[in-house]
């Protein structure tokens, strides 16, 4: 497993844990392909009974590594991004997340498919896809006006702006806000918690509360396909040279 994705094991519960801190764990293919392994080994493993996702460092996610996205390889429906989020939407095991400081893009949408999330107090999220000329992704077009509505979702979604741990909190993308000391701990607690619960059962009633996975497989595949196609415009160009450009002022 890669360096990047650190895996471990504790009272039944996997953690895959974000580990390039130097870079706010922007995530590259490489990493986005050893934690689609590390999914795919954890709900085959019966002795893994909750995944827990956290991130090293100041930071839980600053998104997408741009730079992977500028120089790879084209689009596809076998891209690793891709197949990460599919091993998410089906995971069968429950999954938690300990969020804090930077969570932007991809940091958030994953989020969406979690079942518990704990949120530090410093964290800001932000899902500034449009702004860097390109489409949510994670079947969020779907799930995001799901949960807050469609006015607030096109707030989140079009403008793309920060906000903090309470709004998310008030929104419902997170289950409980605590001191950034706290918020790892708190996260495996709950993990630990889950991972007690009698396995048929709470893989039972999981399935119950997320119902039919095929919608949110089938927006993925739409959303990618906006998006590789953005990838190619010369919007996304401009948008990512006025960040990086921007970035490198700060």
């Amino acid at each position: 497993m890669s360096e990047l994705v650190l895996v471990e094991s504790a009272a039944g519960v996997r953690e895959l844990r974000l580990n390039r801190p130097d870079k706010r764990n922007a995530i590259t293919f490489a990493m986005y392909e050893a934690m689609e392994r590390a999914l795919a080994a954890a709900d085959a493993d019966e002795g893994a009974r909750a995944v827990l996702l956290s991130g090293a460092g100041p930071g839980f996610c600053a998104g997408n590594d741009l730079h992977d996205f500028i120089n790879g390889p084209s689009f596809s429906s076998s891209h690793p991004v891709l197949g990460f989020l599919r091993a998410l939407v089906t995971l069968r095991k429950p999954l938690v997340a300990a969020v804090h400081g930077q969570t932007v893009g991809i940091g958030v949408t994953m989020l969406l498919h979690c079942d518990l999330v704990v949120a530090a107090d410093t964290t800001r999220f932000s899902m500034p896809f449009v702004s860097l000329g390109l489409v949510p992704e994670a079947a969020s077009s779907l799930l995001v006006p799901r949960l807050v509505g469609p006015q607030r979702a096109a707030e989140l979604l079009l403008l793309g702006e920060p906000f903090d741990a309470a709004r998310a909190l008030a929104l419902g993308l997170v289950n409980r806000v605590v001191a950034e000391a706290s918020a790892l701990t708190e996260a495996r607690s709950l993990a630990a918690r889950l991972a007690g619960q009698p396995p048929e059962a709470l893989r039972a009633t999981r399935r119950l509360l997320r119902g039919e996975l095929a919608p949110r497989l089938a927006r993925i595949d739409a959303e990618a396909d906006i998006f590789g196609a953005q990838l190619k415009s010369a919007e996304f160009r401009n948008a990512v040279q006025a960040f990086l450009a921007k970035a490198r002022a700060r």
